[in-house]
C-alpha cells in the first residue's frame, strides 16, 4: 500500500531553519512529482514546491530564495529545507506524490515559526 510519512516538523523561532522528510513507500516515489504543500486552519491548502522525477523544480511565490526542494531516489525521500523562516510559515506541511490522476498524501506535520 502507498504510504508518505512526514517528519522534521516543530516550533522555531523567525529567523530559523528546519528541514522536512517526507519518505515513500510502494510504488511511490520515481516515477512520482514529489511535493509539499501547506495549510492554515480555514484556509486552502497552499502549494510550496515540487520537484520531478527528472528534477525539475518550481516554487510557490511566498517561499522562493528561502525553501529548497530536494529528493534522493536512494531513499526514496524527499526533503523541504526551510530557511529565514517568517511567522506566517506556520503551518502543518503536506508531502503529496502525484503521476496523472495518481496523487498521494501524507498525515501532515505541524512547523510553528514563533518567539
Amino acid at each position: 500500500q502507498a504510504q508518505l510519512v512526514e517528519s522534521g516538523g516543530g516550533l522555531v523561532q523567525p529567523g530559523g531553519s528546519l528541514r522536512l522528510s517526507c519518505v515513500a513507500s510502494g510504488s511511490i516515489f520515481r516515477p512520482y512529482t514529489m511535493g509539499w504543500h501547506r495549510q492554515v486552519p480555514g484556509k486552502q491548502r497552499e502549494f510550496v514546491a515540487r520537484i520531478t522525477d527528472i528534477g525539475s523544480i518550481d516554487y510557490g511565490d511566498s517561499v522562493k530564495g528561502r525553501f529548497t526542494i530536494s529528493r534522493d531516489s536512494t531513499k526514496n525521500t524527499v526533503y523541504l529545507q526551510m530557511n529565514s523562516l517568517k511567522p506566517e510559515d506556520t503551518a502543518v506541511y503536506y508531502c503529496n506524490g502525484a503521476r496523472g490522476a495518481n496523487v498521494y498524501w501524507g498525515q501532515g506535520t505541524q512547523v510553528t515559526v514563533s518567539s
